[in-house]
């Protein structure tokens, strides 16, 4: 059964991986891809979509642009993190499309409109475009059919502050806000997945040989920490070409900050739980977000032991078989990109 999906993301080397994983999945219809500040700004966000569809030929994607700053804060980006422009070492063709006309938060608006009681939502960025529109409009949770959220550390470190992961502390007051919409009657408990589980999810260079491998790219680089900084990848398939050049970019990250040559796809394995929630194990918490502390401020705080009279308004995601998802992620990706190749 097609699943109609409502994008929204700050693309970001994962975010990149995210949506060719959706652009994969024949069973998803992608209405709409909203473009949000955090990894990067939001003009270079909306490039990245914008030529990711391009570059895959699905340029009939609408692409909104949000906000150009958070709710209260000023915005803090990350290019340490995702490179120059969002992609790592990746050079993505300039796009030829523009974005729509419509802002990310009415996109938001009119595709839970379209498709009320079946729209899947995925926020694998700061919230800003979602609590903007619910800000215009309040019904908006109650006509989803699931949102899925990566995003916030309950029982492990932060990534950005010693207790706040990257999206929640990007804007804080707007994942505050949205938590407290989805504890409503009649709006789905959102699934959160936070550093507890994303972190887990490793990507090393041997899953780099596999995705090319399946995508029949040549010849099968294997990314080094003793290659040379910045080596470009020479990959004969185009979409494999840009993403081994962004995951090296990744890996460099990660291994500089002590965590090895390896990368944490929190993002897609985000979106394979937005399309197969029974991917994921989760338990019921009354989640909220700390927006004052000095030492605190966009912690993600959840209540699991019913200390407040409110009820559930999420469920965080506490385990999944991950050798099942990169076994997903590798052979969709993969094939696609071989497909990719096939039809250019």
């Amino acid at each position: 059964m097609t699943q109609r999906l409502f994008f929204d993301c700050d693309t970001g080397i994962d975010d990149s991986l995210a949506l060719l994983y959706l652009l994969a999945r024949t069973d998803v219809d992608l209405v709409g891809i909203a473009s949000t500040a955090g990894n990067v700004p939001v003009d270079v966000v909306t490039a990245n979509n914008l030529a990711w569809l391009e570059l895959c030929g699905r340029s009939e994607v609408p692409v909104h642009v949000g906000s150009a700053t958070p709710l209260v804060a000023e915005l803090m980006t990350t290019e340490d993190t995702h490179g120059p422009l969002g992609v790592g070492h990746a050079e993505l063709p300039t796009p030829t499309v523009t974005p729509s006309h419509l802002d990310a938060a009415d996109a938001w608006i009119e595709a839970s409109r379209a498709h009320d009681g079946e729209l899947v939502g995925l926020v694998t960025g700061p919230l800003t475009s979602l609590a903007t529109a619910i800000r215009r409009d309040t019904t908006l949770p109650s006509r989803l059919r699931r949102l899925v959220v990566m995003g916030g550390a309950f029982h492990t470190h932060g990534n950005t502050t010693p207790t706040a992961e990257w999206n929640v502390a990007v804007d804080p007051e707007a994942a505050a806000e949205v938590f407290a919409a989805f504890g409503t009657q009649g709006a789905p408990e959102p699934i959160v997945c936070a550093l507890d589980l994303t972190e887990s999810v490793v990507l090393t260079p041997d899953h780099v040989v596999r995705l090319a491998a399946a995508a029949g790219s040549s010849p099968l680089e294997c990314p080094d920490p003793t290659d040379d900084r910045g080596l470009r990848s020479v990959a004969d398939n185009e979409i494999i070409r840009h993403v081994v050049d962004a995951l090296r970019f990744y890996f460099e990250f990660h291994h500089d900050h002590d965590e090895g040559y390896i990368a944490h796809l929190h993002d897609p394995f985000a979106a394979l739980v937005a399309l197969a929630p029974d991917t994921v194990t989760t338990r019921p918490a009354r989640v909220d977000v700390e927006l004052v502390g000095t030492l605190t401020r966009g912690m993600t705080v959840a209540d699991e032991r019913w200390m407040s009279p409110l009820g559930p308004n999420a469920r965080i995601a506490t385990s999944a078989d991950l050798d099942a998802v990169f076994d997903e992620l590798i052979e969709t990706i993969g094939a696609y990109a071989r497909a990719h190749v096939a039809v250019r």
